[in-house]
């Protein structure tokens, strides 16, 4: 059985699916009474398929946390023992519920199946479905999923479906059960009771996951249409000029993190201020390699560019939700995380 020792691998919920874990049923217990179902579902899946975990992965943890915890023996995530978790504070129907749904096939929810499906396909079927039952699937999947399945919507019905997203205040108990029976899933009337993201954050997300051309095209339908809507997208999108807005060990953070082919195709594309920006927090040596490298290059494509930009935005939104990095929002005074 392979066992966890990485600490640098860690994602957030693994930490606190671990936490949950090593702290005991008890305060486990009053932790999770605390929770939303969404946050429930995710730890539970996370501690379901964690494995076992080592015992100086759990102490470096606690310490990170600014406890002292020591002597802790390896521990092992599993269903039952999230199943007894769950129990103590939440009745019955409610756990049964949802355990089915982080254990299903695979252990995976229908959501993340779905997002499994070749885009091609998902938007073959879609296109014939009502454009509300498309918002309200296109909003359940990752962001960067949808964009691909919204690119190749016919475009008229993608901007139907647009305008449909941004005007969901709540999933409908009857668009869920139209959902239900053309997705055949167990799992969709649950949804009704689960809370959304901001409409125009979420639909900023999937623009931020469309290449260039796409992003122009319904950018500037979005802007016939509504003007207001359009500018508050453009205002919650981050894209890789964004990264601008890193302080010097940020940007240094997320070279470290960075594979160097991505580097060089990224900054092929950036505009001159921003590479130097880049190339300043790199040595002499490794700056002068890289501009030989992208030199070497000759002409890219623009996809290729586009594909590896959008890597190192992600790259960068998930070194900042670990706390690694912070970006200041585009006022300067705040952070966007």
């Amino acid at each position: 059985m392979r066992v966890r020792e990485d600490y640098r691998s860690l994602t957030g919920p693994e930490k606190a699916a671990i936490l949950m874990l090593a702290i005991g049923d008890e305060h486990a217990a009053r932790l999770f009474e605390l929770m939303d179902d969404e946050e429930i579902r995710e730890v539970s899946q996370t501690m379901a398929n964690l494995g076992t975990v080592s015992s100086n992965l759990v102490e470096r943890l606690f310490v990170e946390f600014a406890e002292q915890f020591s002597n802790t023996g390896s521990l092992t995530g599993s269903f039952d023992s999230t199943e007894r978790l769950l129990a103590k504070v939440l009745d019955k129907d409610r756990v049964d519920a949802i355990m089915e749904e982080i254990r299903g096939p695979a252990g995976r929810t229908m959501w993340d199946k779905l997002g499994n499906v070749n885009e091609q396909v998902l938007a073959n079927y879609l296109k014939n479905e009502y454009p509300q039952t498309v918002a309200v699937v296109l909003s359940k999947i990752r962001a960067e999923h949808a964009a691909r399945v919204l690119a190749i919507l016919p475009e008229a019905f993608a901007m139907e479906v647009i305008m449909r997203m941004l005007r969901m205040e709540a999933v409908q108990k009857d668009v869920l059960n139209d959902v239900e029976k053309t997705l055949r899933t167990e799992f969709m009337s649950n949804l009704a009771r689960t809370n959304r993201r901001d409409a125009h954050e979420q639909m900023a997300d999937i623009f931020n996951n469309l290449d260039r051309n796409t992003e122009t095209r319904f950018m500037a339908g979005l802007e016939e249409r509504s003007k207001d809507s359009a500018e508050r997208i453009k205002a919650l999108m981050f894209t890789f000029e964004d990264l601008s807005r890193l302080d010097s060990s940020g940007i240094q953070s997320l070279l470290r993190a960075t594979e160097k082919d991505k580097l060089g195709m990224a900054l092929k594309g950036a505009s001159e201020p921003l590479r130097e920006m880049f190339f300043s927090n790199m040595s002499e040596r490794a700056a002068k390699l890289l501009r030989e490298d992208m030199a070497s290059m000759g002409p890219v494509r623009l996809r290729d560019v586009d594909d590896a930009q959008m890597y190192m935005v992600q790259m960068a939104k998930d070194l900042a939700a670990r706390g690694e990095i912070v970006i200041a929002d585009k006022g300067g005074d705040e952070l966007i995380y």
